[in-house]
């Protein structure tokens, strides 16, 4: 396995561009594949789960390429609708595929999507809003069977507004019957994006981010050029590690609206922020402070965020308090922090923690994407030398992690 050794205490400084989002890109390779026609992907990231998308796409007759950061993807030959269990494990966006293959086939049958271990995420609720656009749902205890003569608008209530089941539907409903409603959709920025790329593919879809999400069905949708939106948590992430190191930083490539409820907690840190465009500019304060979070669908603060928060408030004066209401063992990183010094008490889905000057170097074990990164963020903060193992978790959401963390002047690299 590879991994990361951090030589910590080093105060971060300097300007870093992040890469395009993560979390919009996925849903958009699943609903390339409702065109016949080809699609580009501008810059779109090389990170380990946009890689495993490739694949699955590439298994069902897509043929994908990079030029230069570009993904050109051309759907014109699909033949099969199964996605394996070999495809499916490492990646929960999978899911998706089951809108994008039975909106082009009519049917779809995919195994169990697989992912990072933050809680148990069913896909009840997928399958559920599926049922009430008219698909025929076959759920099987390792694979989902789904199949229909036409997708028929509805209108679908979630009890929760879930990202996943937003983006899945509004994919499903593109090309449909009659008109689709979502009601109590997620609002998140990487929704809005979804609605703007099926869009320019020629769907009729308005709404995203309001109360309700309007799809009006159409015959067929064509290929297009697309440039998604900058990654918000990658962003968060990099801002994170120039507070946690005493730092000075500039991160460009995301819109600053978009990180609202992270830029607050920052001021509450004592850290300085500015903002111009879409450049924001964050220097740490010299004595950080302890806060309160409670993660909740956007515009709350994000669940993706929380672990990065959790590492900065361990070496935070005083007491924080941080809840996680999204997902529920997602602090699965806080036992590996305890490693390197942190104090930390967790109860139910609320943790408690108690600031200390600094962590102290050691050995820890990345068990998920998030968690990874703020395991990466105690390193460079810690007194010593920090190995960090199975960073392949790491590397599903962030792209070159070293290579930007080293041009802010971190000492880290990897194995």
């Amino acid at each position: 396995m590879d991994k990361y050794i951090i030589n910590g205490g080093r105060s971060l400084e300097g300007s870093v561009k992040v890469e395009r989002a993560k979390n919009a890109v996925l849903p958009f390779l699943a609903g390339a594949i409702l065109s016949d026609e080809v699609t580009t992907i501008l810059d779109c990231p090389k990170i380990l789960d946009v890689l495993s998308m490739i694949k699955i796409l590439q298994s069902i007759g897509c043929k994908t390429n990079f030029e230069g950061n570009n993904l050109i993807i051309d759907p014109s030959n699909i033949f099969k609708d199964e996605i394996k269990h070999d495809l499916t494990k490492e990646l929960r966006s999978s899911v998706f595929m089951l809108g994008g293959l039975l909106s082009r086939l009519k049917t779809a049958k995919i195994a169990y999507p697989g992912g990072c271990d933050i809680g148990l995420r069913p896909i009840d609720m997928h399958l559920n809003a599926f049922r009430q656009l008219g698909v025929v749902v076959e759920d099987y205890p390792s694979e989902i069977y789904c199949h229909t003569d036409k997708v028929l608008g509805n209108k679908i209530y979630l009890d929760f507004p879930s990202v996943g089941v937003t983006e899945n539907v509004m994919i499903l409903s593109a090309i449909s019957d009659g008109e689709t409603i979502i009601f109590n959709p997620a609002k998140e920025p990487e929704i809005v994006d979804l609605m703007n790329f099926l869009n320019q593919m020629g769907a009729k879809i308005s709404g995203a981010g309001k109360d309700e999400i309007h799809i009006i069905g159409v015959k067929k949708l064509h290929g297009t050029v697309y440039k998604p939106i900058g990654d918000r948590i990658e962003a968060g992430t990099l801002l994170v590690a120039g507070a946690i190191t005493g730092g000075e930083v500039e991160v460009s490539g995301v819109k600053p609206e978009i990180l609202g409820s992270l830029l607050n907690k920052f001021l509450n840190n004592t850290c300085n922020i500015n903002i111009k465009s879409d450049i924001i500019y964050l220097k740490s304060g010299s004595r950080r402070k302890g806060f309160v979070i409670e993660t909740n669908p956007y515009p709350g603060f994000p669940t993706d965020l929380q672990a990065q928060m959790l590492s900065l408030a361990c070496v935070s004066e005083g007491v924080s308090i941080i809840r996680e209401n999204i997902f529920e063992t997602r602090f699965k990183h806080v036992q590996e922090l305890v490693k390197i010094g942190a104090d930390v008490v967790v109860k139910d889905r609320t943790a408690i923690i108690k600031g200390v000057k600094n962590f102290i170097g050691g050995e820890v074990y990345s068990k998920d994407l998030r968690g990874g990164a703020s395991l990466v963020l105690a390193g460079l903060n810690a007194k010593g030398t920090t190995i960090v193992h199975d960073i392949k978790h790491v590397e599903r959401g962030y792209y070159r992690f070293d290579e930007k963390l080293r041009s802010l002047g971190g000492d880290i690299k990897k194995l």
